[in-house]
């Protein structure tokens, strides 16, 4: 690429690139080197824009919990709709989206990014804030009388996220077989669900 050229969106393109590698290779081949030639972009563009490769790691990080915070956002609006097994199938499937799974690894992994990341008492980036996210629409739903009002909507929600997790780990790509999910979904909820109706 000729120098001089004006790259809009540079940190973009440079994230969408770290993506598409994580997607086809995997988090070991994640390096400065692979997402510049990917985003087919100078190898010293990524060092323009973050202090170094574990910056811009961060920052692709940062971007996806970003995106969970809006999620959270849009779920906790549905409390009330559909059913709580749907609501939270429909968020625990956009969450476990092979990005945020190749990015939760990532972060496992990598004990630079982790420590650049790690808030105290907030457990692993990405995962944690789907915790929240979870707990806060369950508080909802408990508030509106759909879930039993005695949920422990912490414990339901580190649940979700386990078995969500496990379902989509090691997945290059969306979790095909929904059933499974619901059916984890409705086993952790049975009992707050059913609950609320005596």
């Amino acid at each position: 690429m000729p120098t001089g050229v004006h790259l809009r969106d540079v940190r973009q393109q440079l994230f969408a690139a770290a993506e598409r590698v994580l997607l086809r290779a995997g988090a070991n081949a994640l390096t400065s080197r692979a997402v510049t030639a990917e985003a087919d972009v100078a190898k010293g563009v990524l060092h323009r824009y973050f202090a170094d490769f574990d910056d811009f790691l961060a920052e692709l990080v940062r971007e996806r919990i970003a995106r969970l915070r809006d999620q959270a956002v849009l779920l906790r609006a549905a409390a009330g709709t559909r059913t709580v097994a749907e609501n939270v199938t429909a968020a625990l499937t956009e969450l476990f989206d092979p990005v945020s799974v190749a990015l939760v690894s990532l972060v496992f992994f990598r004990d630079e990014l982790r420590a650049r990341l790690r808030r105290p008492g907030h457990g692993l980036p990405i995962l944690a804030e789907a915790r929240t996210m979870l707990a806060d629409y369950l508080t909802g739903e408990r508030e509106l009388g759909r879930v039993a009002a005695d949920a422990d909507v912490d414990s339901l929600s580190l649940s979700l996220i386990g078995g969500g997790h496990l379902l989509s780990a090691g997945r290059r790509e969306v979790l095909s077989d929904e059933r499974e999910l619901v059916q984890v979904v409705e086993t952790v909820l049975a009992d707050v669900l059913q609950r609320k109706l005596l």
